[in-house]
């Protein structure tokens, strides 16, 4: 039904099954367009496309971002290149004179992992990390260590990367938090126009980071944060786009900032992503295509390929493996937890070279939906030679 939307990438990728896109999505044919409506924009603006972008395209997107997690806060947005370069901001707001204290999981992606990791080592931080498994009891024992200690920043995900598990009781968590010097992060990447998501109750207390790389469907290059209001942080590791709007005000011994999300912006970065980001959301919101909508598509097809699974007979691929059941509690993809890594490798070349495209992460095989599949698509009968 929304293939129509997909016809180049899919044309592209005829004899394919792409089970990835909760790592790379295909883009909507309005994609390319956007690309070169970005490149006229900046053939007749030149030098003045900066005030034509923040003035047009960072607004609008502003807007439709605001509007999907209901913040009603649009200009609390802010956008760069990743969102490592927005961790890395967050982080530098730390009163580095002390040790500061963090609180994390064991399950979060590689943009913040390995810059929390690398700080850890060099004895400039003092990190906590909690296992998300058992998944039964992981808020209850979230909670458990916000309220053992006065933690200087809390990060942990919406949607862990590595097995799917959806966080479901945001407020609880955020609530559980006492100090109001303590920066809460929700890593919302594979949240963010996969599950519905209202910020409302907690927008005025947490920053909120997601991109377009996954399911916003629109490539590398368009990541956000939202910021709570009245934030008066001053990130050292900061950029000219931070003070964008007063550049023309006289020079101070004191670093200025926007008095919004802005202020904790970078510097030049290439808005043929913006233009990409907003040409979906557009699509999407001309076509009545909202999250609810997606998320529903999405948990029919993992119902009908988990029914084709279980067909196989498959020693490995099969329900036993699954490392969440219950669809309430799991985001847009499965993941399957296999012996070990190398057995993992290899049934995913297995299935690459029968053109099922799908990923792993350790002993962990994960296979994603999105709008552009359907369920005539799905073929699992090579597992039945395997």
């Amino acid at each position: 039904m929304y293939k129509q939307y997909y016809r180049r990438f899919l044309t592209a990728n005829a004899s394919v099954q792409h089970y990835s896109c909760h790592s790379h999505y295909y883009w909507p044919d309005v994609t390319r367009e956007a690309m070169l409506e970005y490149w006229e924009d900046s053939a007749r603006y030149v030098d003045e496309k900066w005030a034509h972008f923040f003035s047009e395209a960072v607004p609008q997107v502003q807007s439709y971002i605001s509007d999907i997690l209901n913040t009603g806060m649009p200009e609390q947005i802010v956008f760069a290149p990743n969102t490592h370069e927005l961790v890395a901001r967050l982080l530098s707001c730390l009163d580095y004179t002390k040790k500061p204290a963090i609180l994390s999981t064991d399950s979060e992606f590689h943009s913040f992992n390995r810059q929390i990791s690398r700080l850890n080592e060099t004895g400039t931080i003092s990190l906590h990390q909690v296992a998300t498994l058992p998944f039964d009891d992981f808020e209850t024992r979230f909670i458990e260590a916000i309220r053992q200690q006065k933690w200087d920043m809390i990060f942990f995900s919406q949607v862990f990367f590595n097995s799917g598990y959806v966080v479901r009781h945001l407020p609880e968590i955020i609530d559980a938090v006492s100090d109001s010097d303590t920066l809460i992060v929700i890593d919302g990447y594979h949240g963010f126009m996969a599950l519905p998501t209202d910020l409302a109750p907690i927008a005025d207390r947490i920053f909120y980071l997601g991109g377009a790389y996954k399911y916003a469907q629109a490539g590398e290059g368009a990541c956000f944060a939202h910021v709570p209001p009245g934030c008066t942080l001053r990130p050292v590791y900061t950029g000219w786009f931070a003070e964008f709007g007063e550049l023309h005000e006289p020079r101070s011994d004191k670093v200025n900032y926007a008095s919004d999300a802005m202020r904790f912006a970078g510097a030049t970065m290439d808005f043929c992503a913006l233009y990409r980001l907003r040409a979906v959301l557009r699509l999407f919101e001309q076509e009545k295509i909202d999250v609810a909508t997606i998320n529903q598509h999405v948990k029919q097809l993992q119902q009908h390929f988990l029914q084709l699974l279980d067909a196989q007979g498959h020693p490995l691929l099969n329900r036993d493996n699954l490392m969440i059941e219950d669809e309430n509690l799991r985001g847009h993809f499965l993941t399957f937890n296999l012996p070990d890594s190398e057995v993992t490798e290899m049934l995913s070349q297995f299935l690459r070279n029968n053109n099922i495209q799908t990923d792993f992460r350790g002993n962990r095989l994960r296979f994603g939906f999105g709008l552009y599949h359907d369920p005539q698509d799905i073929d699992l009968v090579c597992l039945q030679h395997e």
